[in-house]
């Protein structure tokens, strides 16, 4: 069978023959990929910036936002059967009896770095025909939305973001009458943050590059949020034309924009930052301000990261509500479906919103 695999030590991004793979233990489940999202990781990963092939091996196999279907299962999996269709989970935990966070089956909160990614560090992704997973980390996915399903893994990154965010807003004396978000950037985390904020009940705003009569805004205006494009627009006074903010949720992951977030915040709001800026290159800022206001004004600022089980469910029900609220902007989203023989083209031309990888045709 194919699969689309990054060779680090010669820099070369490959389509390859691998075996199929064949079930190891008794919760083993062999599943048969359906789909596959292309995100920013996987173009970093595909220019060399990181990623970490399985260990005694020297490829991996690319693809971390997956839908499969179940083809097969180990003697001991009683939660799934062929035929269901499933979302994998990225993150394993580390092996380190100290992690009290993988230990508890949070390894989107490891401590010793010393974790595993399927399609990113150290295990095989899943752009691929067949791949063989655990049952401890498939989650089951209702067939009336194998259309939009693959979007899944990356709501997860919403869906987390807002569960803290709601943990740490819950720590008010009082209730928020009228809820106000803000997010940065317009591609698929911040479209899906805004889709989120809008389902509940928050009067939105994105902010992002590029024109207020382009696609991208007219797709933010059609969920009912408004639309601040960048180039005409500073950051910096960004709240003097728009107000204030309770939430604002940050999907651009550059360095600027990130610290600038905290000046569009009314007083005691919270700041989830999705984005992950390049190492190196200097830029100088004015962190003074943001950093008093912070203090002055009961503000809290949080980087989050992957996902565990239960925001996975969290993005299962979340997706369900989005079709419901806005089914054809949400379809939208998905801007491209290529086979496999595409995927590596895709990842270098960038472009639409989200770009999907589709294999065994022939069997859907």
């Amino acid at each position: 069978m194919q699969a689309l695999a990054v060779f680090p030590s010669k820099k070369s991004l490959q389509l390859i023959d691998i075996p199929q793979p064949k079930l190891q233990r008794a919760t083993d489940v062999l599943l048969r990929v359906r789909e596959v999202g292309l995100c920013g990781t996987d173009r970093e990963i595909s220019a060399f910036e990181y990623g970490s092939p399985p260990p005694g091996s020297d490829h991996l196999v690319l693809g971390h936002e997956s839908l499969a279907e179940v083809v097969e299962v180990g003697r001991d999996v009683h939660t799934l059967r062929p035929g269901d269709l499933v979302v994998a989970m990225v993150r394993r935990p580390c092996s380190h009896p100290e992690c009290r966070p993988c230990r508890a089956g949070r390894s989107d909160f490891c401590v010793t770095g010393d974790f595993i990614e399927r399609g990113i560090k150290d295990a095989d992704g899943f752009l691929t025909e067949y791949a063989v997973d655990d049952e401890e980390y498939l989650v089951k996915v209702p067939k009336p939305l194998a259309d939009v399903a693959v979007l899944i893994e990356p709501i997860t990154v919403v869906a987390k973001a807002a569960n803290q965010a709601q943990a740490i807003l819950d720590r008010l004396p009082y209730d928020i009458s009228h809820q106000r978000g803000l997010v940065l950037g317009a591609g698929p985390i911040g479209l899906l943050g805004a889709m989120a904020l809008v389902a509940n009940g928050f009067e939105t705003v994105v902010y992002s590059r590029g024109s207020e009569e382009g696609d991208r805004a007219k797709l933010v205006q059609s969920l009912g949020a408004t639309y601040i494009s960048a180039d005409t627009q500073p950051i910096e006074t960004l709240a003097k034309k728009a107000g204030e903010f309770d939430v604002v949720i940050e999907a651009v992951g550059v360095v600027s924009v990130m610290i600038a977030a905290s000046r569009s915040l009314r007083a005691n709001g919270v700041v989830a930052l999705t984005g992950i800026p390049a190492e190196g290159g200097a830029t100088e800022l004015m962190v003074g301000r943001s950093l008093r206001e912070l203090v002055l004004r009961n503000q809290v600022i949080f980087g989050t990261v992957n996902a565990g089980r239960r925001d996975y469910l969290s993005a299962i029900r979340d997706l369900e509500q989005f079709m419901i609220l806005f089914p054809d902007s949400v379809r939208k989203l998905i801007s491209h479906r290529i086979p496999l023989s595409e995927a590596s083209r895709m990842l270098i031309d960038r472009k639409g919103i989200k770009n999907v990888v589709q294999l065994n045709l022939r069997a859907a």
